[in-house]
Parts: C-alpha cells; structure tokens; sequence
C-alpha cells in the first residue's frame, strides 16, 4: 500500500514538471539566424546555445520607448524585448553578458543594467526593421532620455548595435 501510494505521489508531482520542461524548449529558427546567446543559460536550442531568428525574438513580448541616442538625430520610437525577459525567457544565471558585434566591437554588461533600467534588445526603430548601416539589427539600447546616467561614457559604451551574439557569464 505504501509502494502504490508513493509511486501516485512521484507520478502526481513528475507530470506537471515533464509539461513545464516542453513549454519551457526552445523552438529551432525557420528564418536565417540573426542572434547566437550562450554560455550559462538553462534553454537552448542548437547545442548548448540559443539561436534566434528575427521571428522567434519579436514572439518574446515587445517593450517600446521614445528616445534620442548620442548616434542618431532627434527621437524615435524603439521596441524590442526587455533584455531581463530575453536572459530570463533563456534561465540565463550569471552577473553579466558579453555582447559581440558584426563590426567586431565588443562590450561587458552587467545584469544590474537590465534590472536599473528598461534596456531593449531593439528590432525596430520607428516600427521599420533597423538596417546594419543604421546600427541594427539588432541593438541593446537603453532608454537615454528617461535618466542623465545613462548619457555616461561607461553607459554609452554598452550600447551595443549590430548585436549578432551574446555570452552569458
């Protein structure tokens, strides 16, 4: 009696657990691959990394915001997925992300960044796709206009455009 009751408790509380791991799967991009994340993430998809294409990121839900950049002229409207929703979506664990760039630029963030403020991985700028030669296509951006410490050097250099992977350390 106590081996049945036992194994309907384990059977009771692995059931849910074995739909939370499906839900919890990355699908594998339809479209050419425009963001590679890896290192200490729980989720992927390819290997041990998570790849995305532009689809699969604009499913994640959408944070927009209006802003200047020290790169562009006057404001425009951004949006794109919070980075804590993406790192999180991923079960990133770590203290920060190292972004790389197309151009070969490359720059550490903190996770304190994506938690301090409502920084973006922006996909699009005024609702059109950002192109390479206007710093996309993707961009981690914070919103620059919303505090004057984000104005800093150290935050401006942060700002990473054409994002094409990240490590999560």
């Amino acid at each position: 009696m106590k081996a049945l009751l036992l194994g309907g408790i384990v059977l009771a509380f692995s059931t849910p657990l074995a739909g939370l791991a499906d839900t919890l799967a990355l699908e594998v991009p339809d479209g050419p691959v425009i963001l590679n994340i890896k290192g200490d993430i729980a989720y992927t998809n390819v290997g041990e990394e998570a790849h995305f294409d532009r689809d699969m990121l604009k499913a994640l839900p959408q944070h927009t915001f209006e802003t200047g950049t020290p790169w562009t002229e006057g404001s425009s409207h951004y949006s794109g997925p919070l980075m804590r929703i993406l790192l999180e979506h991923l079960g990133a664990e770590g203290e920060a992300v190292h972004v790389l760039a197309l151009n070969g630029y490359e720059a550490e963030i903190p996770f304190s960044d994506f938690y301090d403020y409502e920084v973006i991985l922006a996909l699009a700028r005024d609702e059109r796709a950002i192109p390479i030669r206007e710093y996309g296509p993707l961009w981690v951006l914070y919103p620059f206009d919303q505090d004057e410490a984000l104005l800093s050097e150290k935050m401006r250099f942060r700002a990473v455009w054409q994002v094409m992977e990240i490590n999560v350390r």
